[in-house]
């Protein structure tokens, strides 16, 4: 089997099963600096910018700096950086799949031995644009001299690419460049811009660079979501190669779902052209609804869906999924729930059609997410994600959210103690021990001495270290929740939640944005 190289491509293309670039894109100017190698970033950016490519809409390709030690660029230089791209998913609830080429990346240049190279790009009139992934201890202010060969921080190192080009065009306001960081912190680029500025201070740079640094660069807020789990096991590598045809070091797997949304301007739009190859990649002035659906929808059903999940005796998300008890739940959760009650107001079709991509990812059967990992930190993702559902659904609509409180019912039976050894603490599930990873879980085992269940149940609704506020004056929620308990405690989570159907259906408890639904 022949190996991904080049002058391989011409011998692929007309493979029915992959999509191979044509001679064209090698032609292509350098456009986009990028700072991080990593699996997620050539699965994200880079194929939206390949993408773009083939469709001739952004015709420009990336110069990615390797700004770590670890590992080598020799795979990068055998393979001509081509590497492949395989999606695998759900799409409009069937399974899809796509191979693609990507020839998007033109150099990879290592930070520690060719930073010369770097700074020689800072001259380039075409280079418009600087992503990066740096992880989140990469946007952080640390002590940095840009004059240092590299600069240590990735604010540094970026500092020193600015200044390298505000010297050589002199300033000139047409040169500032579009700068996107993908890493996974709030307002990602305003941080950033702030960092990058304190360093600029610091390191005495002139009044006019700063004044260009502020002016004449964009530094964008991003919101990035796609599961790329990367290079695959060997057995998987094996089949995918023998289907394509050639074997492939850097081969990477993502889901098919992807979302880039950016804040920016549209001097920003204009930049950033390869928008238009993909409606996953989102401009807008302001994004603060797309990471509210993502915490609310995506990470809120998560949130709500851990705790009942193990209880139930799920393992992954797609097994529970495959149930149509647990299916029908989240998804009417999510459609009846939390989607009417986001606070930032958006056209009727956007938050019911991301909850159904969001179903749509769940049932991947290429991604295996275990649930007992999303319940690690569990209260204080239920305090970020589901909360705010929970407290505007009430407002919105006047009665009380039941999916969401048969979810808190279920984090309350999971945070359940029968165990401690040492400072660990373990609950029981389907007669097998669980640690229970939460720094709440001596707060817990405590209250679950309280005897009587409803007086347990109000002491803990009162605290509103855990739940934002004292719940147990939020209309019938203790009830609720005391009912549920009682049936996860007296029938086993499962059969609860077949209970939790028939009760919605004979008490009518139907929601007024879908008033059909029950």
């Amino acid at each position: 089997m022949s190996n991904l190289f080049r002058e391989n491509l011409r011998q692929l293309r007309g493979h029915p099963s992959v999509e191979v670039p044509t001679d064209d894109v090698f032609k292509l100017p350098e456009k986009v600096l990028q700072f991080g190698t990593g699996a997620f970033l050539r699965g994200l950016s880079d194929y939206y910018i390949d993408k773009a490519n083939r469709e001739g809409l952004f015709n420009g390709r990336i110069v990615i700096v390797k700004s770590t030690d670890e590992g080598d660029l020799k795979a990068f230089d055998r393979q001509d950086n081509l590497y492949t791209i395989c999606s695998r998913g759900i799409k409009d609830g069937r399974l899809a799949e796509e191979n693609v080429i990507c020839s998007a990346i033109s150099r990879v240049l290592s930070a520690r031995t060719q930073w010369s190279l770097v700074l020689d790009l800072a001259r380039n009139p075409a280079i418009s644009v600087v992503i990066s992934n740096t992880t989140e201890l990469g946007i952080q202010l640390s002590p940095d001299d840009i004059y240092q060969w590299p600069p240590l921080s990735y604010p540094g190192k970026l500092l020193a690419f600015l200044y390298a080009r505000f010297v050589a065009f002199s300033g000139s306001p047409d040169h500032g460049l579009v700068i996107v960081p993908t890493e996974l912190i709030s307002e990602n680029g305003s941080k950033l811009e702030s960092i990058v500025l304190e360093l600029a201070h610091r390191n005495g740079l002139e009044s006019n660079f700063i004044d260009w640094l502020e002016q004449h660069n964009s530094f964008c807020n991003s919101l990035v979501d796609r599961i790329v789990p990367g290079k695959p096991d060997a057995v998987t590598r094996k089949e995918i190669e023998e289907e394509l045809g050639y074997q492939d070091e850097l081969l990477i797997t993502t889901e098919m779902y992807n979302l880039w949304a950016i804040e920016g301007d549209e001097r920003v739009k204009e930049v950033l052209s390869f928008a238009l190859a993909d409606e996953g990649v989102v401009i807008q002035p302001d994004i603060s609804v797309y990471r509210e659906m993502k915490l609310r929808i995506l990470n809120g059903a998560h949130t709500l869906g851990g705790g009942l999940a193990h209880l139930c005796g799920f393992t992954s998300v797609l097994e529970a999924m495959e149930d149509p008890y647990f299916s029908d739940f989240l998804s009417t959760l999510l459609e009846n729930e939390i989607s009417p009650s986001l606070s930032y107001p958006t056209d009727p079709e956007t938050a019911p059609a991301f909850s159904k991509l969001v179903i749509d990812r769940f049932r991947n059967p290429h991604i295996d997410h275990k649930w007992l990992n999303i319940t690690s930190n569990y209260s204080a993702k239920l305090l970020s994600r589901v909360m705010p559902s929970f407290e505007s659904f009430q407002q919105l609509f006047g009665k009380n959210p039941e999916y969401i409180t048969f979810g808190l019912a279920a984090y309350i039976y999971f945070m359940k103690p029968t165990r401690k050894d040492g400072d660990n603490f373990y609950g029981l599930s389907n007669g097998k021990p669980y640690l229970i990873q939460d720094p709440k879980a001596a707060y817990f085992h405590q209250k679950w001495q309280i005897k009587s269940l409803p007086d347990m149940v109000d002491v803990i609704l009162k605290d509103a270290a855990i739940w934002g506020k004292d719940l147990s004056k939020a209309g019938a929620t203790k009830e609720s929740v005391v009912l549920y308990l009682e049936w996860i405690r007296e029938q086993g989570a499962m059969e609860a939640l077949r209970s939790f159907r028939t009760h919605i259906y004979k008490t009518r408890i139907n929601h007024p944005a879908f008033p059909d639904r029950v």
